[in-house]
C-alpha cells in the first residue's frame, strides 16, 4: 500500500513538471508569436488626393481604421467618426477612413468624388484615403494585416460591410476589431479612447 502511495506520489509530482514545462513553452510561444507581428507603422498608403500618408508618423496615438462607403445605410456614420474625431483628436486619437466600394457597390464614386461628398455632408476632416479594396483577391495590402492572426498578432477577421472599425493602440497594435453596426460613439469605443 506505502509503494502504491509512493508511486502516485512521484507520479502526480512528475505530471505537474510536465504540466509546468508545457505551460512555460506556451508563454514562451506566445511571447515570440507577438514580437514577431507586424505593426502598423510599416504602411505607407495613398490618401484621397494622391499624397504618401505614413502611418510610422503615428507613433504614440491612438488609431481607428474604418472602412467607409458613401451610399450605404451606415453612411451617416460619419456625422459621429467627424464628432468623435473633433473630440478626442488633440487627446491622441486619429481616424482613417479608406473608401471601398466591396459591399453592394456603395461607393462608386471617383477620390475626388468621394472627397467632395465627405467634406460637403459631413464636414469630414480627418484623414480619408484613396479608394481601395478591403476583402478578395485584390484585397489591399494592410487590410490582409489588420484581418490576418498571422501578421496582427491578435486574430483573424472579415470586413463584414461598410464602417467596420479596427482599433490600434499607441504601439502599432492591433487591439480591437468592431463591427459595422456598432456606432463609433458607442460606449465601447469611447472606454477604448479614454481608459485604454
Amino acid at each position: 500500500m506505502k509503494k502504491l502511495l509512493f508511486a502516485c506520489s512521484v507520479l502526480a509530482l512528475f505530471s505537474c513538471q510536465i504540466q509546468a514545462q508545457n505551460t512555460a513553452k506556451t508563454a514562451s510561444t506566445e511571447k515570440l508569436a507577438a514580437m514577431n507581428t507586424e505593426s502598423i507603422y510599416q504602411f505607407k498608403v495613398k490618401d484621397i488626393e494622391g499624397k504618401t500618408f505614413d502611418f510610422s508618423k503615428l507613433k504614440g496615438k491612438k488609431i481607428m481604421v474604418v472602412n467607409t462607403a458613401s451610399e450605404c445605410g451606415l453612411t451617416p456614420q460619419y456625422e459621429q467618426l467627424q464628432k468623435l474625431y473633433t473630440q478626442y483628436k488633440d487627446k491622441n486619437l486619429i481616424i482613417v477612413g479608406f473608401p471601398a466600394n466591396n459591399f453592394g457597390a456603395q461607393e462608386p464614386g471617383s477620390n475626388k468624388e468621394i472627397a467632395t461628398f465627405c467634406s460637403k455632408n459631413y464636414g469630414v476632416t480627418f484623414p480619408m484615403m484613396e479608394k481601395i479594396s478591403v476583402k478578395g483577391e485584390d484585397m489591399h495590402p494592410l487590410y490582409h494585416f489588420l484581418t490576418e492572426k498571422s501578421k496582427n498578432g491578435l486574430q483573424d477577421s472579415q470586413v463584414e460591410w461598410n464602417f467596420q472599425k479596427y482599433l490600434i493602440n499607441e504601439k502599432g497594435n492591433l487591439v480591437k476589431v468592431i463591427s459595422p453596426k456598432t456606432l463609433p460613439d458607442s460606449k465601447e469605443v469611447i472606454d477604448w479612447i479614454t481608459k485604454g
